[in-house]
């Protein structure tokens, strides 16, 4: 079994279009949805509970990363094992990730393959805004009828849930 994964001290934003661009060129360029028009962006990371959580354009897909942050552990989990995270946006289903060079991470897809005709410039916006919202804070209705069953808006921490 591998060693857990460590944390990373620094913003993975370079890291991850350092690796993903490799992976464009070695492997997904002659791939019939691959868009030489987008280009790969690691959009919005930020530290949220001690995890760099951001959103990954690269010219096949849109996805929603978290990796671990400075200081963090994570027990190794297989490679498409899945898990689900609450984030200020809701509960979002993850599936675990692995790329040489790369710390492990995990990844929800928001959309793959991307759009025919979607421009670079378009695409660019879509992942910030997408980067921003993962961790907006949900607003809401202080009038309407409160639901007794659902969690607390502002937990102590990120759960855990199996998706």
């Amino acid at each position: 079994m591998s060693e857990n994964i460590i944390g990373l001290a620094d913003n993975p934003q370079h890291l991850l279009e350092q690796c993903f661009s490799e992976i464009a060129d070695a492997q997904m360029r002659e791939l019939p949805f691959y868009q030489a028009q987008i280009p790969v962006r690691a959009c919005g990371f930020q530290l949220f509970e001690q995890q760099w959580v951001g959103v990954l354009l690269t010219p096949w897909m849109l996805s929603l990363l978290v990796l671990p942050g400075p200081g963090q552990r994570w027990p190794h989990k297989a490679v498409g094992s899945r898990l689900g995270l609450a984030l200020p946006c809701g509960n979002v289903g993850f599936i675990v990730g692995e790329v040489s060079g790369c710390a492990g991470y995990l990844a929800s897809s928001l959309l793959s393959p991307l759009p025919a005709g979607l421009d670079g410039d378009a695409a660019l916006r879509l992942a910030q805004q997408c980067a921003r919202m993962a961790l907006s804070l949900p607003v809401l209705d202080v009038d309407a009828p409160v639901n007794p069953s659902r969690r607390s808006l502002f937990s102590t921490h990120c759960a855990a849930f199996h998706a």
